[in-house]
């Protein structure tokens, strides 16, 4: 079922929303080449304690056969595009880091998800994350009432496909409220002028993550939530939770 918010809950995600954009803010800053995932897992934790936030990433198990998340946030680095445990791993010079977070506020969920080049950066990777972000600038552009879902998908596939990316229709956007996943489904691709006719009221994550190498396939590992590129090329990931409003579209994960 699809519920429309009203201006004071999306405002409670508003709120949500600020928390994702301090996780981020920490996660970029400790970000360096000699760091482990690991730190920057527990630089996100201290900003949702520091909140008064709960994670509704740690723990979540959407299959029996999923193991629970053990992080707080997805951080996927060059190949692996999303859904990359925080381990043990160290940071190196020329790394591509993709960092999702979500946080749980008062009962209402934000999420969001931004990607970054760690010390010195690839001309390859600056125009993936170009791409990329003028995606998820389009796909917002098209949250209008009177819009119809297909126009998100289409503006978003438009773009990736333009730059040469692979895209992927499996996994995408979706809706966002009390919980992190909820209905209306948001695809990276798809046709204008088709599907759920947007009215105001609606939250909706959108999320484009695209794979440099221009295939669409993808493989998980073995832990059953690292996916990575089939081909082994690199990917970047950016996402906003976003409301359908009289007024326009509203991001609701930006910083305070």
């Amino acid at each position: 079922m699809i519920e429309l918010r009203t201006p004071g809950e999306i405002e409670a995600m508003r709120a949500a929303g600020a928390v994702v954009a301090q996780m981020h803010a920490a996660v970029r800053e400790l970000a360096a080449p000699g760091v482990r995932l690991t730190q920057l897992d527990q630089a996100a934790r201290q900003v949702l304690a520091d909140a008064g936030a709960t994670s509704p990433f740690l723990g979540y198990a959407p299959l029996r056969s999923t193991p629970p998340f053990p992080g707080v946030v997805c951080l996927s680095v060059n190949d692996v595009a999303l859904h990359g445990i925080p381990t043990s791993q160290e940071l190196e010079d020329g790394d591509l880091l993709s960092v999702d977070a979500g946080a749980t506020l008062d009962g209402w969920v934000g999420d969001a998800a931004i990607t970054f080049p760690v010390g010195t950066p690839r001309e390859e990777d600056r125009r993936l994350l170009d791409t990329t972000t003028r995606a998820l600038e389009a796909g917002i552009a098209a949250a209008v009432v009177g819009g119809r879902l297909g126009d998100v998908s289409a503006a978003i596939g438009e773009v990736g496909r333009a730059g040469g990316c692979g895209i992927n229709t499996d996994q995408g956007g979706h809706g966002i409220g009390r919980s992190m996943h909820e209905a209306p489904s948001v695809p990276n691709e798809g046709r204008a002028g088709r599907g759920l006719k947007l009215r105001a009221g609606l939250v909706i994550a959108i999320e484009p993550w695209f794979l440099a190498g221009g295939s669409d396939d993808y493989r998980v590992d073995a832990d059953g939530w690292t996916l990575r590129s089939a081909d082994g090329s690199r990917a970047a990931h950016v996402e906003h939770t976003v409301a359908v409003t009289d007024d326009g579209p509203r991001i609701l994960t930006l910083p305070a």
